[in-house]
């Protein structure tokens, strides 16, 4: 309870002061019983009284004040080198460990540290208390067990105006602590005075944040180095690539120029394996690594070769299947030639032997789904989140029509998911921006007897169904193209018998009424010219000679065609 005011009264104001002292007891007064009261007392016969079978109890509550916990930690460097020697300079710093080694106090002092250390190294190596005796056993089955998930903790975005979790990455030395990335993709609709901050969370303090991370534009993606824990990669919504070193603070440590960054927001980041661990991949509407496939927004997956010789060969083939953008797009990590897709209403598994269809598929849901992934332990175990704030777990082994678990998380969407390394542990990231961390049962995180054999032989039988299909309907289109075709020379050659006669009537029309045409123009034209009387004979035998002329040429040209008449 907290004091809300106190009031305060000088000692003078409170008038003449008491003392106080001991002394005997007495009796100030003694009032004996009366026996003529107790003659008028009368007892009452029956009484009522309500009683319970079970002893009476009472119920209290308090509100106590939230427990915070802060975690705090202290960078230590290398330190203990005198004032002139500087420790970044190799020349001085070796000079001074040559200088060290040669004093008889340094020889002296290590050899008497090293008989202690070998006595306890040879301690350790005398009994090995974390010897795992059963690594060579199989899987023991878990199957008694129903399929269950409880939730462990709620990080919720601490910010007033929430926005959705887009991205989740979790710690790569123990999975102690999830990334974070928060944004809203909505173009031009993002609320006034939205933050652009994403978190990184303590598994242990769902409190507070452990480290707020502070860009110039909301993260889209943000993923762990693998080789160096401090340092994470980020995606913008304005399609920069950031860095940050969180043993420099919250800053960003390295940001991609404008004008070498992604015209359109980063939906992807992965690290490269490579020797020194900083190369890095992204991924956008405009990117592309070496070897990749990438899922559209058209629903087509595109497998690719940035190698390629020639632009045939760069696209090396396409998946289509879905009716909207694909949200999540995933290798299984035991057979590779399988990979998952999530898009519209469906989650489809697909081999990259049958390209015309997928090999299996959910049922349509009712809600949109919005990212999926395998799990890393059990090669039939697949997730999915959904828009009405469902997480389904997947096992086609068991269950192939419907899920094996299906968990309401919370009202609103969800938006994305990461799976841990071991496989218990599952990290949903919401609308508003709540990230739920769920452990699922024991049975959904083991390797099952014989799992890897039978998600094998189910992954080729239903290859080689797809594939039997697809001749079947290869051989269908060839014989309803060759029926066409067939039909189509029928049509040609039967034309032309029936249509011969109407062709000829029609050409003899049309030439003679060129012919009477042009007769009619000449006379119009020999009318307009007719000479005086006197004159005309000569003018009439210089016109016949010319209609003479006319006639033979004429003739001479039209011989040919008229000939060919029937």
């Amino acid at each position: 309870m907290e004091i809300v005011y106190v009031y305060v009264k000088k000692r003078s104001e409170f008038g003449k002061q008491c003392n106080f002292s001991d002394r005997q007891a007495e009796l100030n007064i003694d009032i004996p019983p009366n026996p003529e009261l107790a003659e008028q007392f009368v007892e009452r016969n029956p009484v009522d009284t309500g009683i319970q079978c079970s002893t009476s109890m009472s119920e209290h509550e308090a509100n106590t004040e939230r427990f915070e916990m802060e975690t705090r930690g202290v960078n230590h460097i290398e330190g203990g080198w005198p004032k002139d020697v500087n420790p970044l300079e190799l020349e001085q710093t070796i000079r001074f460990r040559k200088k060290v080694e040669k004093d008889e106090n340094y020889i002296n002092a290590i050899t008497q540290l090293g008989s202690i250390m070998e006595h306890c190294i040879k301690q350790n190596n005398a009994i090995d208390i974390y010897q795992e005796y059963f690594d060579d056993e199989d899987a023991v089955e878990v199957t008694e067990e129903a399929p269950s998930a409880k939730t462990i903790n709620v990080f919720r975005d601490p910010q007033e105006i929430k926005r959705p979790a887009m991205h989740i990455s979790w710690h790569p030395d123990g999975n102690r602590k999830l990334a974070v990335a928060y944004s809203c993709l909505n173009f031009q609709r993002a609320p006034e005075g939205m933050s652009n901050e994403s978190y990184i969370w303590d598994l242990e303090n769902p409190n507070r944040p452990e480290i707020a991370l502070k860009p110039s534009s909301p993260l889209v993606t943000l993923e762990y180095n693998p080789k160096d824990s401090h340092v994470l990669l980020a995606g913008c919504y304005n399609g920069q690539i950031a860095c940050w070193d969180t043993r420099k603070g919250s800053l960003v440590a390295e940001l991609s120029t404008i004008e070498y960054s992604h015209r359109d927001p980063v939906y992807g980041t992965i690290w490269l394996q490579s020797k020194t661990g900083t190369e890095c991949f992204s991924a956008s509407t405009d990117g592309q690594p070496t070897k990749f496939m990438v899922g559209t927004e058209q629903g087509i997956v595109i497998s690719c070769n940035r190698k390629a010789k020639t632009s045939a060969e760069k696209i090396v083939c396409t998946f289509s299947g879905h009716h909207g953008p694909i949200y999540a797009l995933q290798r299984n990590p035991f057979y590779p030639k399988n990979f998952l897709t999530v898009g519209d209403w469906t989650a489809r598994i697909w081999s990259e032997d049958s390209r015309e269809s997928s090999i299996m598929w959910t049922k349509y849901h009712m809600a949109y789904l919005t990212d999926g992934a395998w799990s890393p332990v059990r090669p039939a175990v697949f997730f999915t989140t959904k828009m009405d704030g469902t997480l389904d777990i997947w096992d086609f082994v068991f269950k192939q029509c419907d899920p094996a678990l299906s968990l309401k998380v919370c009202d609103e969407a969800l938006f994305c998911l990461r799976v841990q390394d071991n496989g218990c542990f599952i990290a949903c990231g919401s609308q508003l921006g709540t990230t739920t961390l769920l452990e699922v049962s024991n049975g959904l995180c083991t390797l099952q007897r014989n799992e890897k054999n039978m998600a094998s032989s189910i992954f080729e039988r239903e290859t080689r169904r797809e594939k039997i299909l697809e001749a079947r309907h290869r051989e269908m289109r060839l014989k309803e193209k060759g029926k066409a075709e067939g039909k189509e020379d029928d049509l040609r050659e039967e034309e032309p018998a029936l249509k011969l006669e109407n062709l000829v009537t029609k050409a003899e029309e049309e030439f003679f009424n060129v012919i009477f045409t042009e007769l009619k123009r000449r006379e119009a034209e020999a009318m307009k010219k007719k000479p005086k009387p006197l004159k005309q004979p000569s003018l009439e035998t210089d016109e016949e000679a010319e209609g003479e002329e006319g006639e033979e040429e004429r003739g001479g040209e039209e011989s040919p065609t008229l000939e060919g008449r029937p």
